[in-house]
């Protein structure tokens, strides 16, 4: 696959619409060709605190931050056309099914990859998990902001060119 968008979403709390950032990359060609980062102001509006533990994201980070719609609405047009790729897709396919859902906006038929999967069934028992920083190393990315959603869509992107 060489055309692709990888996609990776933090959410606010345990509710899959409760997204607080997103990252998009998009690669044409198998190579990068465009990113976009933003941070969303959730629904439901309010952070657990393990959320904020792994993401590092806060109240006071998106309080003025656009909501989804506004912010799927400069994504949309970037991924027209494109297979999504995420690492563990249902989490991040689920997050963008119920954001669509919580603002009533049409779903398109989005088709998802799932990088974790491909890792499972290209390494095997060679890697100690297939948790996303570990396969990025695995395929030559250092993902130093892990958690980040900018950088993590870069890593599954980087995993994606590799493995898919």
């Amino acid at each position: 696959m060489t055309d692709f968008a990888a996609i990776d979403f933090e959410t606010a709390n345990e509710q899959p619409s409760s997204v607080g950032s997103v990252g998009v990359v998009i690669v044409r060609g198998g190579e990068i060709v465009d990113s976009f980062y933003s941070l969303i102001h959730p629904e439901p509006e309010y952070y657990q605190w393990f959320c904020r533990r792994v993401h590092g994201l806060s109240e006071e980070d998106t309080w003025d931050a656009p909501v989804f719609p506004y912010v799927w609405e400069q994504i949309a047009p970037r991924i027209e056309g494109l297979p999504l790729v995420a690492h563990n897709a249902r989490f991040d396919e689920g997050c963008l099914k119920a954001a669509h859902r919580v603002y009533q906006m049409d779903y398109p038929d989005y088709v998802f990859y799932d990088t974790l999967q491909a890792s499972r069934r290209h390494f095997g028992h060679a890697l100690p998990n297939h948790q996303l920083q570990t396969v990025a190393a695995a395929c030559g990315f250092d993902l130093t902001r892990h958690h980040n959603a900018l950088a993590d869509a870069e890593a599954c992107a980087h995993i994606a060119i590799k493995l898919l």
